[in-house]
Parts: structure tokens; C-alpha cells; sequence
């Protein structure tokens, strides 16, 4: 059998022959993800947060153990006789102490609801390096296929232009011989003049994505493997919509609204505690040194102390109870922003899942009319061969052809986007989902 290509097939086959062949010492999707995380801003700044919340988190356990102190105190007086029997003399004394002290709160109701807190702190750094985990997947996702569709869309401009070159040339040569007017040719100029202008801006398209991709990751001239085609793409199961939602539940910004919530609770307790009383215990030890020059005497003495100090508040000028009701207040404030967060993320995830939904419609009606256009760029490059086609309807197959091409490549890189997003939506994206996307690049 043989087999028998165009030039115009020959000439795509060779555009994106090129374009794989920069993929040699191409970078995959996770080892710019693992690039990223450690250069880029946002998620090292969460990092660090991470840190000082469990830091913070540490603090609250301050209020229950015993504190300790040391100080010292040395002093010396000097006393003129001015008058009496003892006139124009000098006397001296010297003091010097010493105080050990420490002290352990027995019962302090504000300081166990402060050490509460700090401990809700640790869900909370939990959930926000989470987040911005979750938030670096996709924004690196995207900006690695923002550089695949911006180079496909090069591919396929330069392959149009190539097509319409050879549509330039021979709508040249038949007007030489007479036998197309010089309409197809200035319809041919034309539109490869406007083909030219796409390239520039395709090429600028490109370089700008490029840039971004590398700020993102630290690194420069990034080269993403290609996708491999052909790809399956499907929904991620499960495939309902209402499991997605339900997922949700354990999404980082609910939880962190579920911590606020939690907090706002105990600094009820705290505000309760104003009307409690305190106990605590309290232990000293003071050596003192007195020294007499005059009279040459010195006297030593060690105080030990050991006491229970109790407090009842009785009246604050109403401050504990105007405590109470604006705490009151703020956990009500507190469960109606979870209540909104709540529903704010399971609007996101039905948003995220159906948008995922008629993205794979998107690709199936897209793949269907690219088959249809190349067919119809057939019919239309032999009918103007023949004679029964005129030259601005093969010009106008080939544009619907290549932007056909564009807009299924981008549908395709938009589904695999779009799979992560619906899991940072319901909360559930990790870092192991990329390895899915990842098997879809080329090997190369």
C-alpha cells in the first residue's frame, strides 16, 4: 500500500516533531512542583507561619507551670555625726540580700481555657500550611500547561502559516496561467499576512507564560514534557457530585473556620472566669547580710516563706459582664462565618465538578469537529483543484482547522487543570494526585 502525505501534513508533522524534541531535557510536572516548594514565596511564608503557630501553640502551657525568680539586692549607707557626744564621726552599714521565689497557680479557671486555645492553635497550623499546599499544586499546574497550550498554539500558528503559504503560491502560479483571478491572490496575502501577525503574538504568548512558569519554580528556560497523545481523560470518581460535596466537610479554610469557632468558645470561659476566684501557691527564700562598721558586728539571717494566696473578685465596675456578652457575641459572629465558609465551599465544589463536566463534553465535541474540519479542508482543497471551490474557502477551512486544534489542546490541558481543582475545592487535593497527571506526560 502506499501511502502518500501533503506538504501541509508534512509540515505539521514536522513543527511538532521539533516541539517534542525540546522536551529531552524537559521537566515533568512533579519535579517542578517540588521546585516550587522550595522557592516560592507564598507557601515558605505559610511555612514559617506553620512554625510560630506551634510556637504559639507551646506558649499556652506557660500559664499552668510554676514560674521562678531570682534577685538581689546591696546597699551601703554612710551617716555623719553633726551633733552630741558622738560629733565629726562616720558610721557605716552595709545590706546585702537575696530572694529565691516561685510560684504555681493551683486554680485559675482563665489560664485552662488559654492553654485550650493554644492547643486549637495546632489544628489550625495543620489546616493553613494545608492550604497553601493545595494552593501551590494548582497554581504551578496551571502555569505548566498555560506553557504547554502557549507553545501548541505556536505549533499549530506556524503549521497554518506553512498551509497558507503553499495556498499563497499556488493561487500565484494559477493566476500566471489564468486561471483564478487576482482576488485569491491578495485573499491568500491576506490571510498570511494575519497569520504572521498571530505567530508574533504567539511567540510573545509563549515567552510571557515562560517566565511566569520560571518565577514560580525558581529556575529559568523550564521546558514542560508534552502531554501524550492519545489521552484519556474521564471524571474522577467518584462520579457524583453530592459525594464531592460531602468531602467537603474536611476542606482547610472550614476547618480552620471550625477552630476560630472553638476559640471564640473558650474565651467565653475566660470572660466567665472574671466572677471565679484564683488560688495560687507561692514559695521564697532570702538570705540577708548586715554589716555595722562602727561597731563591728555582722548578722546573717535566712527567711523562708510559704503561702496560699487567694483571690475572690467581688465587683469590676460592670467589666466582667460587658466581657461576657461581647465573647458571647463573637462565638455567634464565629459560627455563622463556619456556617458561610461551609456553604462558600460546597458552591465551590458543585462549580468545580461541573465545570469539569462540560470540559469533558468540550474535548468530545472539540475531537469530533477537528475530524470534521480536516475533512472539510479536504473536500474544499480538492474542489478548488478541480475548479468547483474558490480560494478563500480553503483559506477559510485551514483557519477553522488549526483553531479547532488550538481550542481542543486547551480544552484537554483545562480538564487536567480542572481535575485538581475540583479536589482543592472539597478540600482533598494532595501532593501524590499530581503522580496521575504526571503519567500523561511524554517519557522523553
Amino acid at each position: 500500500m502506499n501511502l502518500r502525505f501533503s506538504p501541509l501534513t508534512l509540515a505539521l508533522a514536522g513543527l511538532l516533531s521539533t516541539a517534542f524534541t525540546g522536551a529531552v531535557q524537559a521537566q515533568n510536572l512533579v519535579t517542578l512542583f517540588e521546585a516550587a516548594k522550595g522557592y516560592d514565596a507564598a507557601y515558605k511564608s505559610a511555612q514559617s507561619q506553620f512554625t510560630a503557630t506551634l510556637a504559639k501553640a507551646d506558649q499556652g502551657l506557660a500559664s499552668l507551670l510554676p514560674t521562678a525568680g531570682l534577685s538581689a539586692t546591696a546597699n551601703k549607707t554612710s551617716v555623719d555625726l553633726l551633733t552630741g557626744s558622738l560629733a565629726g564621726q562616720n558610721k557605716a552599714y552595709a545590706n546585702t540580700s537575696g530572694t529565691l521565689s516561685a510560684s504555681q497557680p493551683l486554680y485559675r479557671p482563665a489560664n485552662l481555657a488559654t492553654y485550650r486555645q493554644a492547643q486549637k492553635q495546632l489544628d489550625l497550623a495543620t489546616a493553613q500550611v494545608k492550604s497553601a499546599e493545595q494552593d501551590l499544586i494548582v497554581r504551578v499546574s496551571q502555569a505548566y500547561f498555560d506553557v504547554l497550550g502557549s507553545r501548541d498554539s505556536l505549533t499549530f500558528v506556524r503549521a497554518q502559516k506553512t498551509a497558507v503559504a503553499e495556498q499563497l503560491a499556488a493561487a500565484k502560479r494559477n493566476f500566471e496561467v489564468g486561471t483564478t483571478t487576482i482576488t485569491d491572490t491578495r485573499e491568500a496575502q491576506a490571510r498570511y499576512d494575519l497569520v504572521l501577525a498571530q505567530e508574533i503574538a504567539a511567540q510573545n504568548d509563549l515567552s510571557v507564560k515562560k517566565l511566569a512558569l520560571d518565577l514560580l519554580v525558581g529556575t529559568t528556560n523550564t521546558e514542560p514534557k508534552s502531554l501524550t497523545l492519545p489521552v484519556q481523560l474521564q471524571l474522577p470518581q467518584p462520579a457524583d457530585i453530592n459525594t464531592w460535596v460531602m468531602q467537603s466537610l474536611d476542606h482547610p479554610s472550614v476547618a480552620q473556620a471550625r477552630v476560630a469557632l472553638d476559640i471564640a468558645t473558650l474565651e467565653i470561659e475566660k470572660a466567665n472566669a472574671g466572677h471565679k476566684p484564683t488560688l495560687d501557691l507561692n514559695a521564697g527564700f532570702t538570705p540577708t547580710r548586715y554589716k555595722d562598721a562602727y561597731a563591728a558586728t555582722q548578722v546573717d539571717t535566712n527567711a523562708t516563706s510559704l503561702s496560699l494566696n487567694f483571690n475572690l473578685p467581688l465587683f469590676a465596675g460592670f467589666a466582667t459582664q460587658n466581657r461576657i456578652k461581647e465573647t458571647v457575641a463573637l462565638e455567634e459572629k464565629a459560627r455563622m462565618d463556619l456556617e458561610g465558609v461551609q456553604r462558600q465551599v460546597a458552591q465551590a465544589t458543585r462549580t468545580a465538578f461541573l465545570g469539569l463536566q462540560s470540559g469533558l463534553g468540550q474535548v468530545n465535541a472539540l475531537a469530533a469537529a477537528e475530524a470534521s474540519s480536516q475533512s472539510a479542508l479536504d473536500a474544499n482543497q480538492l474542489g478548488y483543484k478541480v475548479g468547483v471551490r474558490i480560494n478563500i474557502d480553503v483559506l477559510n477551512s485551514q483557519s477553522q482547522l488549526y483553531q479547532t486544534k488550538r481550542d481542543l489542546a486547551k480544552a484537554r490541558y483545562d480538564v487536567l487543570v480542572g481535575q485538581l481543582k475540583l479536589r482543592q475545592a472539597n478540600g482533598s487535593l494532595k501532593a501524590e494526585d499530581l503522580q496521575a497527571v504526571n503519567a500523561l506526560l511524554a517519557n522523553n
